[in-house]
């Protein structure tokens, strides 16, 4: 699949449904973390059948995850990490391929960075 370039106003556009999307990855990770010990003791014992009250919510939550995840890959928003909810948009900039940079919280997208510098090397955004 070729990568999606956006404009500033095409990405800044897809920010509310990418806040909720993320926003409920976060949600059902949490929910992952909270049931993870049973689901490891549930694992532990698999050779016995395993087995554990909470497998069907974790596998349905597994589930809506991925389908949170491939939407966001369909926008063509590039997810960097789940945990700070950090997306890039693919960016021209002086004829030339960067990212725009965004993380879950910020109301509009004011950073940039070069494909190879990742969040370390953001830089303020001038404004179009």
């Amino acid at each position: 699949m070729e990568e999606r370039i956006f404009t500033l106003s095409e990405a800044n556009s897809q920010l509310p449904q990418l806040e909720e999307l993320l926003t409920e990855i976060k949600h059902l990770r949490k929910f992952l973390g909270s049931i993870e010990a049973e689901i490891k003791k549930a694992s532990g014992h698999a050779v016995q059948g395993g087995g554990s009250p909470f497998g069907p919510s974790y596998l349905k939550t597994l589930e809506r995850m991925l389908k949170n995840i491939e939407q966001i890959n369909e926008m063509g928003v590039l997810v960097k990490d789940l945990d700070k909810g950090l997306c890039d948009f693919a960016y021209l900039m002086d004829g030339r391929v960067v990212y725009l940079c965004w993380k879950l919280g910020e109301t509009e997208i004011g950073w940039w960075h070069e494909t190879n510098t990742g969040f370390a090397g953001r830089q303020p955004l001038e404004k179009e």
